[in-house]
């Protein structure tokens, strides 16, 4: 399972969680302008970008990743509801796993993507016989607007999100209803609301937010990822502002042991935070707790090369003596 966010101090942030049970054999990948994407519509790509993903026969499948232009766009595991239909004639057939570069390399803006999410078709294309689509829901952001993307019922709906987050299942409309459950909680000092007749006064810090869910589900991460960027502060420097980003993610990271799946133990296998802005690409790993970064624009974009950057996952520690 994963989570993603949205983030805004002087610049505008986008990352993710991926929480996975086993390796993908996630790489750092930058895809240049001039990259050839073997999209099944005639579009060309224009922009470079940068993110987490495998690399399969010289070829990118992203995870998440940022454009050039600051446009953003991460995919989530979305098991019994996400499908894909046929190919149809008269649309732009979609593989998902081309569906992150297909937006990033010719849209600017998430308005830019409306547009041509209209006529998209987000078929059932394996990347090979043996690695079928896995089925995804996807955010897309820019520093004004997000959206989400659920392939559901033959149908791409497509969701405004103003919270700027995502999970897993169920679909974003109910997360989106979801948190009026939650519509007591505060930062704040809490006020006795149970009853004028008794006098009851909070004996700990923190008690505003009894109630904030601390399990593992998708509901509660979507739920604790809401509050805690909501009432997150930190200067406007870089270094807050992707300190803080990370501190956000790591209030709903999967611990390993905590949640095993046939056998196995889910962890959060990477974080990521992207400063949209200046293109700088920000990750650290479940074995490395320090933040690497890597600069977009200090490759050469106008190639046909992919440029891949092994993960850092061996923990560094920094001795004072």
């Amino acid at each position: 399972m994963c989570t993603a966010i949205t983030y805004q101090t002087n610049d505008h942030y986008f990352g993710r969680n991926l929480d996975v049970e086993y390796a993908y054999g996630e790489k750092l990948i930058i895809a240049p302008r001039m990259f050839h994407f073997n999209f099944s519509t005639a579009d060309n790509s224009k922009y470079a970008m940068i993110g987490i993903g495998s690399v399969m026969e010289d070829y990118p499948l992203f995870f998440d990743a940022t454009n050039e232009c600051g446009l953003s766009m991460a995919g989530l595991y979305f098991p019994g509801n996400g499908a894909y239909p046929q190919k149809v004639d008269n649309a732009n057939n979609v593989a998902p796993y081309d569906f992150i570069p297909w937006i990033l390399s010719q849209c600017a803006t998430v308005k830019e993507a409306r547009k041509k999410l209209q006529n998209i078709n987000l078929a059932n294309i394996a990347f090979r016989e043996d690695i079928q689509p896995s089925p995804l829901h996807w955010i897309l952001a820019d520093k004004h607007e997000s959206i989400v993307m659920e392939p559901v019922n033959n149908e791409l709906k497509i969701y405004d999100n103003p919270i700027g987050v995502l999970t897993n299942n169920p679909p974003f409309d109910f997360h989106l209803y979801n948190l009026a459950n939650y519509i007591n909680l505060t930062r704040e000092e809490p006020r006795n609301r149970f009853s004028q007749n008794i006098q009851l006064t909070p004996f700990s810090r923190g008690m505003g937010a009894i109630g904030l869910p601390g399990d593992l589900s998708s509901p509660s991460r979507f739920i604790k990822a809401a509050f805690t960027k909501f009432n997150s502060v930190c200067d406007n420097t870089e270094s807050s502002s992707i300190g803080q980003f990370f501190h956000i993610l790591d209030s709903v990271a999967q611990q390993r042991g905590c949640v095993r799946i046939n056998g196995e133990f889910e962890k959060t296998a990477y974080a990521s935070c992207c400063n949209t802005d200046k293109c700088i690409y920000y990750y650290k790993t479940y074995e490395n707790s320090q933040i690497t970064a890597v600069h977009l624009f200090h490759e050469d974009l106008d190639t046909t090369e992919l440029k891949i950057y092994e993960l850092v996952t061996t923990q560094q520690i920094r001795f004072e003596n």
